[in-house]
């Protein structure tokens, strides 16, 4: 059963008053999203558990005035300007996995595989200019619905629209010509 928004928000106040259990809840529930958005903001797995940090504690402290929207757009808001704000300040790529040892077991190579896509995929995303790659990471990563990341960069919807469709297909040239889909 999926919460309504006013349940949402009802959680995340609660959360905000100390309620234990709402904020696992609302941790559970976003971490692994926000994490993803700002990883591929930042390009940094170190920034992106910072980012996810100080998204929870800027979470914890903010006042709330209006709910018309999502806690998950509101969270991936502050998460997505937290990690520009990040990548403004350190200015340096970091590489987005580390090697690991394989073992030679199936699962080994279907790990080895998923994070060579992975790598593929970020390095498609990264190679975007940062108007078409913010909406992309804001849309896919951070859960942002249209009019939320229109909202957000202040831009009209339609360049939003706009923006994801030729993303999305220089995207997949990108990994055609890298031969990672035919």
């Amino acid at each position: 059963m999926q919460e309504t928004v006013d349940s949402e928000w009802e959680s995340f106040a609660r959360a905000q008053r100390g309620d234990g259990m709402a904020w696992g809840v609302l941790v559970a529930r976003h971490r692994a999203r926000l994490a993803a958005l700002a990883l591929f903001v930042t390009g940094s797995a170190e920034a992106a558990d910072e980012v996810v940090q100080e998204t929870f504690v800027r979470a914890l402290r903010a006042r709330i005035r209006d709910t018309s929207g999502t806690v998950r757009g509101f969270l991936g808001t502050i998460a997505y300007r937290l990690a520009v704000k990040e990548t403004a300040r350190v200015r340096r790529n970091v590489e987005l996995d580390r090697a690991e040892h394989v073992d030679g077991s199936r699962d080994a190579l279907e790990r080895v595989l998923a994070d060579e896509r992975d790598r593929l995929v970020a390095g498609a995303i990264a190679a975007l200019d940062a108007g078409h790659r913010d909406v992309l990471v804001l849309r896919f990563y951070g859960g942002h619905s249209y009019e939320e990341i229109a909202e957000s960069l202040g831009v009209p919807l339609g360049t939003v629209k706009s923006r994801i469709f030729y993303a999305v297909k220089s995207c997949r040239e990108t990994l055609r010509e890298r031969g990672a889909t035919s």
